[in-house]
């Protein structure tokens, strides 16, 4: 994607997001959209085909960052020569919600969380499943996963709405009220 393509999908995604703060997603128009991003009805649609669409991809675009293997050093934060385990991993996953949360919040404060959190899930799931797979326990392989999942998930949303804490605290939470490590 050249650079004028991802200015305006990031216009795009801005003004969804400020759109989110006014209206509840089902009442939010793609001609909404369209008028608040300062974009063409063409345009937008040479990005996404309908709004669930673009927030699929709004989606996509924070996870496939958050979720990302590779690990670099970032502006807030370091994890690149980190022992990699999965402390690390869920506190490095919270730094890059934090820095996405003015997005978060609002998809999570009206009917597209819904969506949000099933999309989140998916990719929560390969995150445990690989932990998971290391434990010794008679308990379901996919009861333990979905425990933890939703567990972490709801965590995520509850943290969205009282940010006063930082990612170790919330990781420190976490992993305090989790069996498994």
């Amino acid at each position: 994607m050249d650079r004028r393509q991802q200015k305006t999908r990031q216009a795009v995604f801005d003004a969804f997001a400020t759109l989110l703060e006014k209206k509840s997603y089902n009442h939010i128009t793609v001609q909404d959209i369209i008028d608040e991003a300062n974009i063409g009805r063409s345009t937008f649609y040479s990005h996404f085909e309908t709004k669930d669409e673009l927030l699929r991809a709004l989606c996509t675009d924070i996870f496939d960052h958050v979720f990302s293997e590779e690990i670099s050093k970032e502006k807030t934060h370091d994890f690149s020569k980190t022992e990699k385990n999965i402390k690390a991993d869920i506190t490095h996953i919270l730094y890059h919600l934090q820095e996405k949360s003015r997005y978060i919040r609002r998809i999570l404060s009206c009917e597209s969380g819904e969506m949000f959190m099933r999309y989140f899930k998916e990719y929560l799931t390969q995150v445990f499943e690989e932990e998971l797979m290391k434990q010794k326990t008679d308990v379901p392989m996919e009861y333990l996963s979905h425990h933890m999942v939703c567990d972490f998930a709801e965590t995520v949303r509850w943290w969205m709405n009282n940010d006063k804490y930082t990612p170790e605290d919330i990781s420190r939470f976490f992993f305090s009220t989790t069996p498994f490590v």
